[in-house]
């Protein structure tokens, strides 16, 4: 039975669920390059959320090295640093965003907008 003063449920945010925002099942051409590193590595994403995603790769990268990224989004470029939180041997890795150039987040929140609709 709910009460007038009842507040409206909230899933608390545990370990099994730290995403701040949903993620998305899209497949992005990013290119990415370790921070320090001239050398690019041109990926493709497996989701994609307004904080981070997923890519692909064979022999992963390390937890904890910040990568710069370029990904197109309807024609327009986002730049991201982001930071490698999660690494699966033989599968791939997590990338959070940590930061972005210019208009970039508006340009992404836009993208997944359009795409859940």
């Amino acid at each position: 039975m709910n009460s007038p003063d009842a507040q409206p449920f909230t899933p608390a945010v545990t370990e099994h669920n730290r995403r701040l925002h949903s993620r998305y099942t899209v497949q992005v051409q990013i290119e990415l390059r370790q921070e320090g590193s001239d050398v690019p590595m041109r990926l493709e994403t497996t989701d994609l959320s307004r904080s981070g995603c997923y890519i692909q790769l064979m022999i992963p990268l390390s937890v904890g090295i910040r990568v710069r990224g370029a990904f197109w989004l309807d024609g327009y470029p986002v730049h991201v640093r982001g930071l490698v939180v999660t690494r699966h041997p033989q599968f791939g890795n997590g990338i959070m965003f940590v930061e972005f150039e210019g208009e970039g987040e508006q340009l992404l929140k836009r993208y997944l907008d359009a795409i859940t609709t």
